[in-house]
């Protein structure tokens, strides 16, 4: 069974019920913590790209605007195929979840969910080949992505499950048609779509809007975020100096794919503590991030002792990278997710 949460307050400033004098301040919040998450891309992709130039020398001519619209156009052309695979995949990982679970099959439609998934690449393309950056890319889809979630969340926060597989192996497939170079360029802008969809962001930033510029949750969700990346790249490095040999559903825990899926995992925990401080609850842990996990990582053969570790890492590196102060509102939350991902937990399992 389920720890209870330590810390469980649900205040929460509605909307509604601010002054309008207010209004200007908080809806910056709003577009102030998107703009964080945004200049993340910008200085991790400015980084690889400049590295990335001396392995493909045909990088310039791929990034031009005939270069982007012909892989736009590429993509499109094996976007109905890829989706297809990607279903399969999804099906033959997850299929079972549905009756174990016991979730409703009417809230997985394939056809539903593969359409969502293609609109959504659909419109990442358009923008790609529009010469659109991944950090503009990370504002223009933030709200649909996040309308995607919220539509299945909604029903059962498992149902996202299904919706971020398919979309992330639909991203692989479409990956394997890319030249090195294009697969270069394209990594960034898919990045941010896969973030999108596994994390909480839009709903992140709407918490952000309750709150006044001086909060202390809102000022050291602020100061954690632009770090979030190099605590991910750093949790991952201490897992697998303690797990070297270790093999998931993938893979081993050092091959490229999944690195990348390891490392967006830890961004994705960090960003619910994040959700749980502005939200001042824990609900978003307890109704989606707990689940899905007793879900899917299981079938992806992610040990609870590697979680648990994660998350003790987790706090290592903020006490190493953010002052005290800024680290005290995330350890009620700290506490409770070690508690609730604990070997008591899932002894019997």
């Amino acid at each position: 069974m389920m720890t209870q949460p330590l810390a469980s307050t649900s205040f929460k400033v509605q909307s509604g019920s601010v002054p309008a004098s207010q209004h200007q301040s908080l809806e910056s919040n709003y577009h102030s913590l998107a703009v964080l998450w945004a200049k993340k891309y910008y200085l991790s992709v400015t980084r690889d790209n400049v590295q990335e130039r001396t392995k493909h020398e045909s990088l310039a001519e791929v990034n031009s605007g005939i270069g982007r619209q012909k892989t736009a156009n590429k993509l499109m052309q094996n976007l109905t195929l890829a989706s297809a695979q990607a279903w399969s995949l999804t099906e033959t990982l997850l299929s079972e979840e549905i009756r174990r679970h016991g979730i409703n099959p009417e809230l997985i439609n394939p056809l539903e969910i593969a359409a969502d998934t293609r609109n959504l690449f659909q419109k990442a393309w358009e923008a790609y080949a529009d010469g659109a950056s991944p950090e503009r890319l990370s504002v223009l889809m933030g709200k649909d992505c996040g309308r995607v979630r919220q539509k299945y969340t909604s029903q059962d926060p498992r149902a996202i499950g299904f919706v971020s597989m398919q979309f992330h192996y639909t991203g692989q497939k479409i990956q394997g048609w890319l030249s090195p170079a294009e697969q270069a360029l394209f990594a960034p802008y898919l990045k941010v779509m896969d973030d999108h969809m596994y994390m909480p962001l839009q709903a992140a930033y709407e918490a952000a809007g309750n709150h006044e510029e001086n909060s202390p949750a809102l000022l050291a969700v602020q100061q954690l975020l632009p770090i979030s990346t190099r605590i991910a790249f750093a949790v991952y490095d201490r897992v697998i100096r303690q797990h070297p040999d270790y093999e998931s559903y993938s893979g081993s825990l050092r091959s490229e794919i999944v690195k990348i899926s390891s490392i967006r995992d830890v961004e994705m925990f960090q960003v619910y503590l994040c959700l749980c401080v502005l939200e001042d609850n824990v609900r978003s842990v307890q109704q989606e991030l707990f689940p899905l996990c007793v879900m899917l990582y299981p079938r992806l053969k992610v040990s609870w002792t590697l979680v648990q570790e994660m998350l003790n890492n987790i706090l290592w590196e903020m006490h190493d990278r953010l002052s005290l102060d800024q680290v005290a509102p995330f350890l009620p939350y700290l506490r409770t997710l070690s508690e609730m991902f604990s070997k008591e937990v899932f002894q019997d399992s």
